[in-house]
């Protein structure tokens, strides 16, 4: 992934501006994570906020657009540059106070911008 627009979507993720991705399968580069609960996009850090139901008990992660790799709309899916592993070991996310703490956000980019690169996925 790049380190540059962590919180904007690459040019070559298929996202298209206005589009509602609540719902949306999110899957890792080594599996299924979870579904979009909510998105934002009104701010110039924009994020997901996924539900990773059973998988991380019930916890929600806090995932910066820029790791997004492909929006299929079709399916319904978004593949994301990390494992589930760096995803669990992300800052945890608690409550959507955070989601406005710039504090917070930045630390999320900057674990985030610390992954290893990995070659992109097409959806």
């Amino acid at each position: 992934m790049t380190t540059d627009g962590i919180w904007s979507y690459s040019s070559g993720s298929g996202h298209m501006e206005g589009q509602r991705l609540t719902g949306f399968t999110v899957a890792a580069a080594d599996g299924t994570i979870g579904r979009v609960d909510r998105q934002a996009d009104e701010s110039g850090m924009r994020h997901l906020i996924v539900d990773t139901g059973v998988w991380l008990f019930g916890r929600s992660v806090l995932i910066p657009v820029g790791v997004v790799t492909a929006v299929d709309p079709k399916a319904q899916e978004i593949k994301v540059a990390c494992t589930e592993e760096e995803i669990k070991a992300a800052p945890r996310f608690e409550t959507d106070r955070e989601t406005l703490d710039p504090g917070y956000l930045a630390g999320v980019g900057d674990y985030y911008r610390s992954l290893p690169p990995r070659p992109s996925t097409t959806a």
